[in-house]
């Protein structure tokens, strides 16, 4: 890892010369991880035009190690293995809800087991920890019994993705927690793969169509299995895949992801200010739909999601107004969605009492209330009274921790606060 040594050396010319030439592939890869930091700094303005225009003519013909290679390939056997444990064991699925249990766990495992293995940690300590921190709530809700009637043991299904985010990330930090640079970083790359991904999902999709629609016109009839033996097994190792291209490539979204960004972030806030107007004349009493309260905060973890992607965007402090302007507008309205919600979940608890699902939605949106008045706060600092980009940023790396930690007490502390039943 060159970060410290390029954010220490970054007024010595000679010296990140000598970083570049003894290890270009990795002094680009960290370059691009720690520019955001120092975009402003004409040095590293340079060094980014120049790697750059070297990516733009080494990109499709990067050379890939061969145990990058094999670290994928092991990463993916191991999880189309994991996919297949129903027909492998013949047990019923239905029964056990496996998939329901395993399918973004078996997710998770791929990628966060290739980044592992690319950086060395097979052999170390914190290899160790990744396993046991990885085993811990896996074995954890698959001991939980599978009932269907238990909204306590389904929000430990459904939260414990989160917590094996949580654990990728603490692996691709390197486990250096008091980094908010690499914390950033880390939110950065996940959009990033999110776009690499669902690029390859949808080339997978197409690829299935016409495979399907060839064997169909010959007279056979290939679906059950394609989708049983290639699909189920695609689907499992795309986000390792594109962890993979994302190392071996680190500029293969540089010009993607900020577009999309702009693209999206006025469109959205389009979108939730005609919503706000639309919500009276609609008729809806807020406080007793529950179907209105979930879309509600889907929406609304929706739009957090894309504040907190499109702020890790920016690249310094000298970015249009206009653009700092709209995100301001977006916390803003967020912000008074949140509170909407916020004011019919206390209701419903006045009325019906605590229950898993009330007490979980509570507390998300309590911790995201939280975190955008704390960003909105920064912003309009920004956007006003000439604040750093970077202190934004810092507002949503302080927080992934409260995050995680709500996580973990949705998924071990609800099962036997709230019952199995």
């Amino acid at each position: 890892m060159h970060e410290n040594q390029i954010l220490k050396n970054l007024e010595h010319p000679e010296e990140l010369e000598k970083l570049y030439r003894k290890d270009k592939k990795a002094f680009a890869r960290d370059f691009q991880a720690v520019y955001p930091t120092i975009a402003d700094k004409p040095a590293a303005s340079f060094w980014k035009a120049r790697l750059d225009i070297h990516a733009a003519g080494t990109t499709e013909k990067g050379k890939i190690t061969r145990n990058d290679f094999l670290f994928l390939l092991l990463s993916a056997i191991l999880a189309a293995v994991l996919v297949k444990l129903p027909d492998i064991f013949s047990f019923d699925e239905g029964q056990f809800h496996f998939y329901e249990r395993n399918l973004f766990v078996i997710l998770a495992l791929g990628i966060t087991l290739y980044t592992a293995l690319s950086m060395g940690m097979q052999k170390t300590r914190k290899g160790l920890i990744t396993l046991v921190a990885f085993a811990l709530p896996v074995l954890f809700i698959n001991l939980l019994p599978a009932r269907d009637e238990g909204h306590a043991v389904f929000l430990s299904w459904i939260h414990t993705p989160l917590v094996l985010w949580c654990i990728f990330g603490l692996v691709h930090i390197a486990y250096d927690l008091k980094n908010l640079d690499k914390r950033i970083n880390f939110l950065r790359y996940n959009g990033d793969l999110v776009i690499l991904s669902t690029l390859i999902y949808i080339a997978g999709g197409v690829l299935t169509g016409v495979t399907l629609g060839l064997f169909y016109v010959i007279g056979v009839d290939i679906a059950e299995f394609y989708m049983e033996n290639i699909v189920i097994f695609g689907f499992v190792i795309v986000p390792a895949v594109a962890a993979f291209l994302l190392h071996n490539y680190p500029n293969i979204t540089n010009r993607l992801a900020p577009a999309i960004a702009n693209i999206f972030v006025p469109l959205v806030l389009i979108t939730l200010i005609i919503y706000l107007f639309a919500i009276p004349l609609a008729g809806i009493d807020l406080y007793r739909s529950r179907i209105f309260l979930i879309v509600f905060n889907i929406m609304l973890l929706g739009v957090m999601a894309i504040i907190v992607f499109s702020i890790s965007e920016f690249s310094s402090d000298n970015q249009q107004k206009i653009r700092k302007l709209m995100l301001l507008l977006l916390c803003i309205i967020t912000l008074i969605i949140d509170l909407i919600a916020l004011s019919a979940i206390i209701y419903r608890l006045g009325e019906y009492g605590f229950s898993p699902n009330r007490t979980a939605v509570l507390g998300s949106n309590l911790l995201i209330f939280g975190n955008l008045a704390l960003i909105t706060l920064r912003f309009f600092r920004a956007v006003f009274m000439h604040g750093e980009i970077k202190s934004i940023e810092k507002a949503i790396a302080i927080w992934l921790p409260v995050y995680a930690a709500w996580v973990l007490i949705v998924v071990f502390t609800f099962p036997f606060i709230f019952g199995i039943d």
